[in-house]
């Protein structure tokens, strides 16, 4: 039991100097937050799923029974890489607001 503890302890340190180090290097380069401040990175994000879900039904449309070509086939692949790109910008941002990495006003 004392090394399980003594383990957990461990962790618990790590975690916290993860958390520090992440609010130190991440806090001074953005300012405090607001809704408002979030707003054109949820609506860039809102904008760039719309594009790609378009393309899809377009696609669709346009395909009728056949399949895509491989130049429209890019271009949804480029569209859903933007899309999974901020998606992923924008959850790595809820995660630091989550973990305090960032200020945010209230």
């Amino acid at each position: 039991m004392p090394f399980e503890t003594e383990n957990n302890r461990l962790l618990l340190e790590i975690d916290k100097e993860i958390r520090e180090l992440n609010r130190d290097t991440i806090n001074p380069r953005i300012p405090n937050l607001n809704v408002k401040d979030l707003k054109p990175v949820m609506c860039m994000v809102a904008r760039s799923r719309a594009d790609y879900l378009q393309e899809l039904f377009d696609l669709a449309s346009v395909c009728g029974d056949g399949l895509p070509s491989p130049d429209q086939i890019r271009h949804l692949r480029t569209l859903r890489s933007t899309y999974d790109e901020l998606v992923n910008g924008a959850q790595a941002l809820n995660t630091a607001i989550e973990r305090g990495y960032l200020d945010v006003e209230r």
